[in-house]
C-alpha cells in the first residue's frame, strides 16, 4: 500500500466520519509532514513510492531520536507520535494492516502543567469591567458571564445561536469537541446579562436576521480572536494577578466548582469531558488550595 494514497484516505475519515475541525485536520498534516521529511532523508527515496509496510517500531524510534535532535519538546514530539498512532489505528480498523509498528513505541512522557486560571476574587472583578451603558459592554459582560458561568471553550462560545440557549430554563446546548452535543446549565447572573443584552444591544446589530447569539457591530458572528482580546483586555483592566486566555475562564469554572465541593463526575460532564483523567487536573488545583489553606490554619503547619 502506498502511503500517500493511504494518507489522503486517512484525512478525509478524520474530517468526514470523526467529525474533526478543519484546524485540528491541519494540524494532522502538519505533522505528517514533518514525518515526510524524515522518511525522504531515512529511506532515500521517493516518498511516491513509499509503501506503508516499511514503517516499523525501529524506524518509528529513528524519528523519535531525530526530533530529539531537532531540539523539540517532549510535548511536541508526543503529539507527532500521536498523529502516527491515530494513522496507525486506523489502518487496522480498516483491516489495511494486522498489527500496529508503535505498539512497542512508548509516548514521551510529558510532564503535567497546572492550568492557569484566576482565583475567585480576581474573576468577579472582570467580569465587572465591561460597561453596562454601552452596546458593546453589554455584549461583552453577557458572553464573559456565559463563558465562565457554563465553563464552555471558546470556540463553542462563538457558534451558539439564539435558538442554543434556553434563558427560561436556565441551559445552554453547545456543541463539543467531536461534534458531541451536550447541555450546560447556566447561573442567574449569566441569564440575566445575557437576557439584557439580547434585548438592548443585539437588536441594533441584526440587520440581516442573523441567527448567531453574539454578533459584532457589523452584524457578523463574533470571532474566537474577538473573545481573546476582549479577555485579554478586561483581565488588565482589572489587574488580576494571572492574565488569562478565554480557556483560563474554563479553567476557573472547573476549578471553582471543585474548590467548592462540586463532584469530580458533575465537572467531568458540564466539561464535556470525554475521559475522567481529563478533568483529574484540576483536582491538583483544588490540592494547592487545600495545602494554602492548612499552612494558614494549623497551628502545626
Amino acid at each position: 500500500m502506498l502511503l500517500t494514497t493511504i494518507l489522503d484516505s486517512f484525512l478525509i475519515y478524520l474530517q468526514s466520519e470523526k467529525n474533526l475541525a478543519e484546524k485540528t485536520v491541519l494540524a494532522y498534516n502538519s505533522d505528517w509532514q514533518d514525518f515526510y521529511n524524515f522518511l525522504e532523508t531515512e529511506a532515500g527515496q521517493e516518498l511516491a513510492s513509499f509503501e506503508v509496510e516499511k514503517i516499523d517500531h525501529r524506524l518509528i524510534r529513528k524519528y523519535l531520536a531525530y526530533l530529539n535532535n531537532k531540539g523539540l519538546s517532549k510535548t511536541t514530539a508526543a503529539r507527532r507520535l500521536a498523529a502516527l498512532k491515530s494513522f496507525f489505528r486506523y489502518l487496522i480498523k480498516k483491516d489495511l494492516i494486522e498489527s500496529n509498528p508503535l505498539a512497542q513505541v512508548a509516548t514521551p512522557k510529558i510532564p503535567k502543567k497546572l492550568p492557569r486560571h484566576l482565583e475567585q476574587d480576581d474573576m468577579t472583578r472582570v467580569l465587572e469591567q465591561p460597561e453596562e451603558y454601552s452596546d458593546t459592554g453589554l455584549r461583552d459582560r453577557a458572553l464573559l458571564e456565559l463563558l465562565y458561568g457554563a465553563g464552555i471553550r471558546v470556540s463553542e462560545l462563538v457558534q451558539l445561536d439564539l435558538g442554543s440557549i434556553d434563558l427560561s430554563y436556565g441551559y445552554v446546548r453547545v456543541f463539543g469537541k467531536g461534534a458531541r452535543e451536550r447541555i450546560v446549565p447556566i447561573g442567574k447572573l449569566a441569564i440575566t446579562t445575557v437576557k439584557k443584552y439580547i434585548q438592548v444591544a443585539r437588536p441594533k446589530w441584526d440587520l440581516e436576521h442573523s441567527s448567531a447569539l453574539f454578533l459584532n457591530q457589523k452584524g457578523g458572528r463574533l470571532s474566537d480572536r474577538t473573545v481573546r482580546t476582549l479577555v485579554n483586555k478586561y483581565c488588565r483592566q482589572a489587574n488580576t494577578r494571572e492574565t488569562v486566555s478565554p480557556h483560563g475562564f474554563r479553567h476557573s469554572f472547573a476549578s471553582h466548582l471543585l474548590d467548592n465541593g462540586a463532584d469530580l463526575r458533575a465537572v467531568q460532564e458540564l466539561l464535556g469531558h470525554k475521559k475522567i483523567s481529563s478533568t483529574q487536573i484540576y483536582t491538583h488545583v483544588s490540592r494547592n488550595k487545600l495545602r494554602k489553606v492548612y499552612q494558614l490554619a494549623h497551628p502545626r503547619a
